[in-house]
C-alpha cells in the first residue's frame, strides 16, 4: 500500500465500504444474470454426453455462491490496498473477469456451443491468474482468495473441453 497517500480519519473505512458495495453489486449482478442464462433443463443440455465425474447440479450453485463471495472480497481488499494506476488496472481486470465469467454461461447454455465456451474459458482462467499475480505483492490475502476460483475454473476448463470433445 502506498503510505505516501494522504489519509483522513474514517476515509479508509468509507473507501473500503464503497468498494465492498460496488463489487458486491457487480458480482451479484453477474450471478443473477448467469443464473438466468443457465438452463440445465433444456433438451439440448439433457442430451449432452457429459462425463461421469461432472459434479451434480446442486453442487454448482453452492460452489459458485462461495466463489462469488470470495471474488467480491478479493476485489474489495485489492482495491483498498492499491493506489493510482495499479488500482485502475486491477479494477479493469476484475471487471473483464466478471464479463468473461458471465460470457461463458451465455456461450455454453444459450449459444449451445461447448467448443466456443472452451476457448472463452481459457481467457477467463487467464484473467484469474493475472489478477493473482498482480495483486499478490500488495495484498496476499486478496490474491489467495482467488485461488479456489482459479482451481474451480481450471476444473471447469477441463470439463468444458471434455464435453466439447464428446459432443
Amino acid at each position: 500500500m502506498d503510505s505516501s497517500a494522504p489519509s483522513r480519519p474514517g476515509s479508509d473505512r468509507t473507501r473500503t465500504a464503497a468498494f465492498a458495495a460496488g463489487w458486491g453489486v457487480a458480482v451479484t449482478a453477474v450471478a443473477i444474470v448467469g443464473g438466468l442464462a443457465t438452463d440445465t433443463e433444456s433438451e439440448w443440455y439433457r442430451n449432452l454426453d457429459r462425463p461421469s465425474w461432472q459434479p451434480p447440479g446442486p453442487a454448482f450453485g453452492i460452489v459458485w455462491t462461495v466463489l462469488y463471495a470470495t471474488i467480491a472480497i478479493s476485489a474489495t481488499l485489492a482495491c483498498r490496498d492499491m493506489r493510482g494506476r495499479p488500482r485502475r488496472i486491477v479494477v479493469g481486470l476484475f471487471a473483464a473477469n466478471l464479463v468473461l465469467n458471465l460470457a461463458w454461461t451465455w456461450i455454453f447454455f444459450q449459444a449451445q456451443s461447448p467448443r466456443a465456451a472452451g476457448v472463452e474459458i481459457l481467457f477467463l482462467l487467464g484473467t484469474i491468474l493475472g489478477l493473482i499475480r498482480l495483486i499478490l505483492p500488495d495484498n496476499r490475502t486478496a490474491a489467495l482468495l482467488l485461488a479456489p476460483y482459479g482451481a474451480w475454473v481450471a476444473f471447469a476448463t477441463v470439463l468444458t473441453w471434455t464435453i466439447a470433445a464428446r459432443n
